[in-house]
C-alpha cells in the first residue's frame, strides 16, 4: 500500500468521532503518527487509536480542551513530546448552537466562536513555531460551506467558519516563506452527530440542491485533507477546497 505521509507526525483536533475521526484513520493509513485529539470522550479516542494501531500505524490519543489557549499549546508539546517534530495540523474541533438571532443567548455565540475559531488560532499558534524552525508544514482548517454562502439560524456558526476562511488566507501569506501551507476544506452536508437532529425534511431539502443529489461521506473530507497534507499540494496555499458535491453553486 503507498504511504504517501511514511514518518510525518499529524495533530487531528476533535478526531473521536465524525469527520475528524474519519480525518485521523486516512491520514494513519497513508502512513502518518496520529494524535487524536478529545475533548471528551475517552472512549470513542481510545477506539481511533485502536483502529489507527490495528491496522499498523502508531496513534496517541491527547485529551485537550483546544478552545483555551493553554491546553491547546499542552496538545501540541504532547505531540512534540511523543514523536519529536510536527509536520501536519487539522483543526477538525467544532460545535453548533443553531438558533435564530433574536433568540440566541450570548453563551451559545460565544461558546460556537470559541469552540469553531478560537480552537483554531490556539492551535495554529503553538504549531507555527515548531513548523518555522523546521521550515515545512501543513496546516488543514476544516471551515464549512456556511461560511461562504451562510445559513438562516446559523449565524454563530457561519461567522465563526467565515473567520477561518479569513485567517487560513492571512496565515498562508504569513508563513508561506517558511515552506508551510495553510488551506482549508469546506464541507457541504456530511451526515454527523452535529447534524444528526436536523428535520429530515431539512436534510431531504439539501440533498434536491446538491447537484450530486446524495449526501457526503466523512471520508470524502478526509481524502481533501490527506491530499493537501501531501506533496502533492506543496504549491498550494490559501486555498478554500469545497467538498460539498456542487452545493456551493447553488447560493
Amino acid at each position: 500500500m503507498d504511504r504517501p505521509l511514511e514518518d510525518k507526525v499529524a495533530v487531528v483536533t476533535g478526531a473521536s468521532r465524525g469527520i475528524g475521526r474519519a480525518i485521523a484513520l486516512e491520514l494513519a493509513r497513508r502512513g502518518a503518527s496520529v494524535v487524536v485529539n478529545y475533548r471528551h470522550n475517552a472512549e470513542a479516542a481510545a477506539e481511533v487509536v485502536a483502529a489507527i494501531e490495528a491496522a499498523g500505524g502508531q496513534g496517541l490519543a491527547v485529551q485537550a480542551d483546544v478552545g483555551d489557549f493553554e491546553q491547546a499549546a499542552g496538545l501540541i508539546q504532547a505531540a512534540l513530546n511523543a514523536f519529536g517534530h510536527l509536520d501536519i495540523l487539522v483543526n477538525n474541533a467544532g460545535t453548533t448552537r443553531d438558533q435564530l438571532l433574536m433568540l440566541m443567548k450570548e453563551e451559545d455565540w460565544d461558546e460556537v466562536l470559541r469552540t469553531n475559531l478560537k480552537s483554531v488560532f490556539n492551535c495554529c499558534k503553538a504549531a507555527a513555531r515548531p513548523m518555522v524552525r523546521q521550515r515545512q508544514g501543513r496546516i488543514i482548517n476544516i471551515t464549512s460551506i456556511s461560511g461562504i454562502v451562510g445559513q438562516g439560524g446559523q449565524t454563530n456558526y457561519a461567522a465563526s467558519k467565515a473567520g477561518i476562511i479569513g485567517f487560513t488566507k492571512s496565515l498562508a501569506k504569513e508563513l508561506g516563506p517558511r515552506n508551510i501551507t495553510v488551506n482549508a476544506v469546506a464541507p457541504g452536508f456530511i451526515p454527523t452527530d452535529l447534524t444528526a437532529a436536523m428535520p429530515e425534511e431539512w436534510k431531504q431539502r439539501v440533498i434536491e440542491m446538491t447537484p450530486l443529489r446524495r449526501m457526503g461521506r466523512p471520508e470524502e473530507v478526509a481524502y481533501a485533507v490527506a491530499f493537501l497534507a501531501s506533496d502533492e499540494a506543496a504549491f498550494i496555499t490559501g486555498e478554500i477546497l469545497t467538498v460539498d458535491g456542487g452545493l456551493v453553486m447553488q447560493g
